[in-house]
Parts: structure tokens; C-alpha cells; sequence
């Protein structure tokens, strides 16, 4: 047995990132390892029933899969060095909808900038996908086998509403956010101060893996936002790394305040993100209402598949269509539980921002059934 944690993810993974920034800024002993490890097909994979990163063993042992179960695997256990839910309300709602919008309200511009400008990426790409999948393989058999996942990943970024047709808007969409998010990083070092919250681990998943590493977008941010850029570096810090703000220390900004240039990411939220919620969560209650899933019933099957099928919506003037995976409404869930915890008072602070914001609906869209983690899987309740 030894005293680290086991991380079985890659760098290449949107969804691995998340998780191993919360690691490093916790300063968790752990080892990064490959999938390709013997170790994960002989005793991971079995465990939680598939092929999934990130997965995280601990020294006992136990097995954890997702990066919102590792997070408060610690979290709950008070082994965080620096709690990752602030404890205010509109702090802890603000932290959790930037989770949501990084994890999953940000793959279109993550999945058209990696696999649409195959000039600049696509050698970077297939060199460190084989690395990490299969490092036992010569180079040019891992190039091959990587360039048939790559494959299966451009029509995965279909499935999210990336097409020919969006990708003038998405590039558009996502120009106008380097900003915001630039604006916002040269006030201050993290979404709330001096300290990484659950919002700055989802928004460090697309802009770290996809954004700011792949080639083309990462050219894109050196140029275009430097100090959302040193932000990606600073989230893969084990210090605070904040050494252009002079006096800060690592703390959340006081009296629950919720600066304006993080009121600027959350009405991109609503303007660029909550149409899709809506779309989801209504297509998600025709499904129910249609299918009646059984207590504990695997959604989208037993199989890889995660989505129970595709909505349209209007986005930024046009009609997208994409697939609905519920696992987003696991994460919505999060953001209604918090709110739904909080006190008559707290909640009528959280309306007033929401109002301010445009995103009030956030909190009356909710699906029918709820979806939890059970056993490494979503599950209806």
C-alpha cells in the first residue's frame, strides 16, 4: 500500500483537469497515471463497470470516479486545504453555475477549436493522444490508432452543436469570453479573490486541455487575453502564484461580494448557455414523461452512451441542435440544491443577483426526475 492517491486520467482530458487542478492547489500527494496502466484494466476498469477517466484510488484502496465525486471526496472528509464552496450565498451560487458553464457550457468553442484547425493542431494532438493511450506502442502505430479516435471525437463534436453552419458564432462567442474572462483576471487572481474555487476548477477544464494547451487556441489566448492565460497557469500552481497582485492574500473577497466583471461571465451564462439548459431540461421531461425509467435505471443504458437524445434551440441567432446528456442535469441539480438549502433571507439575495444577471430561470428549470451518482453511474430517482 502506498501513501499517495492514484489519478488515472490524462492531460489531454477536458474532464481529467477539473479534478487534478483541485489535487495540486490542495496539495494532495498523488501520481498521474495512464489508463494504460496494467493496473487499471486489471482492477479499475472492472470496478466501475466501463472505460471512464478521471477515476482516483486512494491509498485504502477505494475507488472514485467523476470529478465532482473526488472533489468532495476530500471535501467531505475536511481535507480540503482551501475549501472549494465558498460559504456565502451568492459567492457559493455564482461558484457552482461558473462549474456548470466551464465543465459543460463550454465544449462547443473546447470541441471546434481541438479538432477544426487540423493545421495547427492536429500533429500535437495525435502525437499526445498516442502518448498517453498506448506509450507501449511504437510511434507510428500510436499516430494510426490515435488518428481513429480522433475520428470518433469530431463526430462526438457534432453531437454538441458544432458545425460548419455554428462556427462562425462559436468563434465569435468565444472571442467576446477571452475578454470577459481577461477583464475579470486582470482585477483579481481567482473568480472570488484570492483563492481557487469550485468555479475556478470547472472553468479550468475547457480552458486548460482544449484552450490553453491545444496549439490553435492556446496561440489565440497568448494573443488575445495574457491574463486569462496566466490564470491557466496559476490553477496548475501548488503555490497561490499571484505575484502581480501585491498585497492579496488567500482569501475569498468579503461581504459576499460578487464583483462586476464576474456579473459580466454570468450574464454570458444566460445569454450563451441557459437557452440550452431550458432546451434540455424540457426535452429531458418529454423523455421521462414518455419512457417512465425504473427507480435506479442507468440513464442512456449500460452501454458508453451518456445521451437520452438531441433538443434545438435558438443560440446567438441560429438553431443548433445537440445532444442531451443528463449527466448536465446532475449539475444543475447542484446548483438548485445549493440554493434550495439556503434561508429565505440568503435566497432572496441569490434572486436579486440571478435577476441582475438574466439568470432567474436557472432556478425553476428543473427536471422531473432527479439523476444521481450511484455505483460510478447516472441514475434516475
Amino acid at each position: 500500500m502506498t501513501d499517495k492517491f492514484k489519478f488515472y486520467s490524462w492531460s489531454v482530458s477536458l474532464y481529467s483537469g477539473k479534478a487534478r487542478a483541485y489535487l495540486i492547489k490542495q496539495h494532495i500527494d498523488f501520481d498521474d497515471i495512464s489508463p494504460a496502466d496494467p493496473h487499471y484494466d486489471a482492477h479499475i476498469r472492472p470496478a466501475i463497470g466501463r472505460w471512464i477517466i478521471p477515476v482516483m484510488e486512494t491509498p485504502q484502496g477505494e475507488i472514485v470516479q467523476d470529478g465532482v465525486d473526488i472533489i468532495d471526496w476530500f471535501e467531505h472528509r475536511n481535507m480540503a486545504r482551501q475549501p472549494a464552496y465558498p460559504k456565502t450565498p451568492k459567492q457559493l451560487i455564482s461558484s457552482l453555475i461558473m462549474e456548470m458553464f466551464g465543465v459543460e457550457g463550454m465544449l462547443r468553442p473546447a470541441m471546434h477549436y481541438r479538432w477544426n484547425f487540423d493545421q495547427d493542431n492536429l500533429d500535437f494532438i495525435l502525437q499526445q493522444f498516442g502518448l498517453f493511450a498506448m506509450p507501449h506502442l511504437p510511434v507510428e502505430e500510436r499516430r494510426d490508432m490515435a488518428l481513429h479516435a480522433a475520428g470518433r471525437m469530431r463526430k462526438a463534436a457534432v453531437q454538441f452543436g458544432v458545425t460548419e453552419d455554428t462556427a462562425p458564432e462559436i468563434e465569435a462567442a468565444y472571442h467576446e469570453l477571452m475578454a470577459e474572462f481577461d477583464a475579470h483576471f486582470s482585477a483579481q487572481p481567482y473568480l472570488l479573490g484570492g483563492a481557487p474555487t469550485i468555479g475556478d476548477y470547472g472553468l479550468f477544464a475547457s480552458l486548460y486541455a482544449h484552450l490553453g494547451r491545444d496549439p490553435h487556441p492556446l496561440r489565440l489566448m497568448q494573443e488575445k487575453a495574457q491574463m486569462l492565460l496566466r490564470w491557466t497557469e496559476r490553477m496548475r500552481n501548488p503555490s497561490a502564484d499571484m505575484v502581480e497582485f501585491i498585497g492579496c492574500d488567500e482569501s475569498l473577497i468579503g461581504s459576499d461580494t460578487i464583483r462586476d466583471t464576474l456579473k459580466t461571465l454570468l450574464r454570458r451564462v444566460a445569454s450563451d448557455y441557459l437557452p440550452e439548459i431550458e432546451a434540455m431540461v424540457s426535452f429531458t421531461n418529454e423523455c421521462l414523461s414518455d419512457n417512465k425509467p425504473a427507480e435506479n435505471e442507468v440513464v442512456g443504458g449500460e452501454s458508453l452512451g451518456r445521451g437520452i437524445g438531441k433538443c434545438r434551440f435558438e443560440w446567438r441567432g441560429r438553431q443548433v441542435t445537440a445532444v442531451v446528456m443528463p449527466y448536465r442535469i446532475f449539475m444543475l441539480q447542484r446548483i438548485q440544491d445549493a440554493y434550495d438549502g439556503l434561508d429565505e433571507v440568503a435566497q432572496k439575495q441569490v434572486d436579486g443577483l440571478l435577476g441582475e444577471t438574466g439568470l432567474s430561470s436557472i432556478m425553476h428549470t428543473r427536471a422531473d426526475r432527479r439523476v444521481e451518482r450511484r455505483n460510478h453511474r447516472e441514475v434516475w430517482v
